[in-house]
């Protein structure tokens, strides 16, 4: 779980004078899925997001953060995107593209900004939690503080139930 080291999206928050919480879970290498880690955190699963990246055929990445209860919708992020079709990055390209391994991607802090967008569900919510960056602990962070520091925009892009 934690060393006591900070992660760099805990370093990035602090920079930018962003309150958040650390919270560490039980992330069983990475096969903790997203709902699970809702109930790990005491939290409802609306308010834990997931980081996925997307590509187009041209493999042009894009970042979408999605509430555990909901999927994302490839059709509503390709939108949002304005491109025309996406499809989810092969696990195998994750790392090198974002400095994150599978279960610990966090939309802050990737190698390289990517355009990426946060389901619209986070607005109306006054905290969410996102990954740290490391598999076993998020971050509790204000969706608009995060949304402003990634930069990321809001967008209708997740599939409920």
């Amino acid at each position: 779980m934690k060393t006591g080291r900070k992660t760099n999206v805990e370093r990035l928050l602090e920079a930018a004078g962003v309150p958040y919480a650390a919270h560490a879970f039980d992330g069983r290498e990475g096969r903790a899925e997203a709902a699970e880690i809702a109930a790990q955190l005491g939290v409802p699963a609306a308010h834990v997001f997931k980081t996925l990246v997307t590509e187009t055929e041209r493999h042009e990445a894009f970042v979408f953060a999605v509430p555990a209860d909901g999927t994302l919708d490839l059709k509503k992020a390709a939108r949002a995107a304005g491109v025309r079709a996406l499809t989810m990055l092969p696990q195998a390209k994750l790392f090198p593209l974002t400095g994150y391994r599978h279960g610990g991607c966090s939309p802050l802090g990737m190698k390289r900004r990517l355009p990426t967008f946060v389901d619209a569900s986070a607005e109306a919510l006054p905290r969410i939690f996102v990954s740290a960056g490391l598999i076993g602990l998020n971050v509790e962070v204000a969706p608009r503080a995060l949304v402003a520091l990634v930069p990321a925009a809001f967008a209708d892009v997740a599939r409920r139930g």
